[in-house]
């Protein structure tokens, strides 16, 4: 897979609560879905940054996470958002590399050191960082993605779990809508999303296990790789998508 974007392409870099900002830029699957992609940042109480690395580490990007604190942890969320984990190492090779174990697999050739393997690791590991965000890793989902829950903003963060797209901010500074073709838009409240949840549930009774633990954290916003972060009622929105594991 050759990387989606350049690294001189705009992306739109923005606070979206308190200690915690998004990097929301331009991607099209195959070079014809534009969903999206998005890095989000978090800076932990002890002032360290953890970074679900999804998107080129550009200079706009370099230059927020200095302002933001230290990078301590970088991130891979699932089995195929990996792209960027080895540039953001490079820059921050004193940061723990942590990601799914299909991922790391596929980052052989690149001589990485990963300091965690969710799906290769006991699955009541701690890395570190645990007090300030928890973690599920859905060994049932297909792309074998790992949920995130900041407590202290009310903000879950996943790859690619849930989609709302279109991706109006990730195209924001392109001069393109963002608009998804066929469909339109794809958010968790249709139809699509729902057999699109359950089509890549691999292990059902592994997806209810996990599905159930997300919907009891307390959240209001979900900041999704692919599509428009969703600002409130978003357990709501876990739930919808979600309704075929819950019922």
């Amino acid at each position: 897979m050759t990387p989606p974007v350049p690294s001189s392409a705009k992306c739109a870099i923005r606070e979206v609560a308190k200690d915690v900002w998004t990097f929301s830029c331009p991607f099209s699957r195959f070079g014809l879905f534009p969903v999206g992609g998005r890095s989000t940042a978090v800076k932990l109480s002890n002032g360290d940054v953890w970074v679900l690395a999804s998107t080129p580490l550009d200079e706009a990007t370099k230059s927020k996470l200095g302002e933001i604190g230290p990078v301590k942890w970088i991130i891979g969320a699932d089995a195929v958002h990996h792209l960027y984990l080895g540039e953001f190492k490079k820059q921050y090779p004193d940061a723990k590399l942590i990601a799914v174990d299909e991922a790391i697999k596929k980052k052989a050739k690149e001589g990485l050191k990963f300091d965690g393997a969710w799906g290769a690791d006991p699955p009541d590991t701690k890395y570190g960082f645990e007090s300030d965000i928890q973690h599920c890793y859905f060994s049932g989902f297909k792309n074998k993605d790992v949920a995130f829950f900041h407590p202290a903003s009310k903000t879950m963060i996943e790859a690619d779990l849930l989609f709302n797209l279109p991706a109006r901010e990730q195209y924001s500074m392109t001069g393109s809508s963002g608009k998804f073709p066929l469909f339109g838009n794809l958010d968790p409240y249709m139809w699509v999303h729902k057999k699109f949840a359950w089509s890549l549930g691999v292990d059902k009774e592994a997806m209810k296990r996990d599905v159930k633990t997300v919907a009891g954290w307390d959240f209001e916003r979900i900041i999704p790789c692919h599509g428009d972060v969703i600002e409130k009622d978003g357990k709501a929105a876990w739930r919808e998508a979600y309704k075929w594991y819950l019922d």
